[in-house]
């Protein structure tokens, strides 16, 4: 079992963003408008947060993100890879792109690494994405939202929820784990990003993927019975 060292009390008074510590970020669009409206939308806003994670910058990022969209692929220098993780501030973990918005998993590394890593994701993506649909103003509905993870059940059930968020959309109630625009299928076959997408905290707890699998099937996180009123499930 992963000991992130907090307890459930502890994550109440967590207010702040800390090396060594778990969050579970979200953010919609404002008026909880879509800020994806297609494939490209999606994979340029995945290509941000794989690569941010380090100090980088991202050289021709329209032919990047044409090549994911036929071939499912980024296909970016390596040996750029490797710095982003020997340099990164933060650690990716698991995500999930809804329609109008988006969840992730992070691990802070060193201080400020989440919130430099969200603030240059969201400016990089509102420009992109007001240039293509000629619009202006914020995309986002303020700053992006966190809820500390105080404990190894808490970051369990929180990859869960996120890897079934899509189960709302229709046509993927039961295939959350094809859902082509979540970290879901890296934690059951091979990652396809590599050490861009830190799976071990919790890959590590279960023997097999289908154990993981079956775990998440299981948790009851996005039944339709279920309302989760606590702010971390709130999107």
């Amino acid at each position: 079992m992963l000991n992130i060292g907090c307890s459930t009390d502890t994550m109440k008074r967590v207010q702040t963003l800390a090396p060594g510590e778990f969050y579970h970020i979200y953010n919609r669009g404002v008026l909880k408008r879509k800020i994806f409206l297609d494939d490209r939308d999606r994979a340029r806003f995945l290509l941000s947060l794989l690569y941010f994670q380090g100090p980088e910058t991202i050289d021709n990022p329209g032919r990047l993100v044409t090549r994911y969209v036929e071939h499912r692929m980024f296909n970016t220098d390596r040996a750029m890879e490797e710095k982003i993780t020997r340099e990164r501030g933060l650690r990716l973990i698991a995500f999930a792109l809804m329609p109008n918005h988006f969840h992730l998993i992070a691990e802070e590394v060193k201080e400020g690494g989440i919130s430099k890593y969200m603030q240059r994701v969201g400016n990089s993506y509102t420009k992109y994405f007001n240039t293509k649909y000629q619009a202006s103003g914020y995309l986002f509905q303020g700053a992006f939202k966190f809820s500390h993870i105080g404990d190894n059940e808490q970051l369990l059930y929180a990859s869960a929820y996120i890897h079934r968020n899509c189960c709302e959309l229709t046509g993927w109630r039961n295939k959350a784990h094809e859902y082509p625009w979540s970290s879901y299928q890296d934690f059951l076959s091979k990652n396809r990003w590599s050490n861009l997408l830190h799976t071990e905290p919790i890959r590590e707890q279960f023997a097999k993927s289908d154990d993981y699998h079956e775990w998440v099937q299981t948790s009851g996180a996005k039944d339709l019975a279920e309302i989760v009123e606590h702010p971390m499930f709130n999107s």
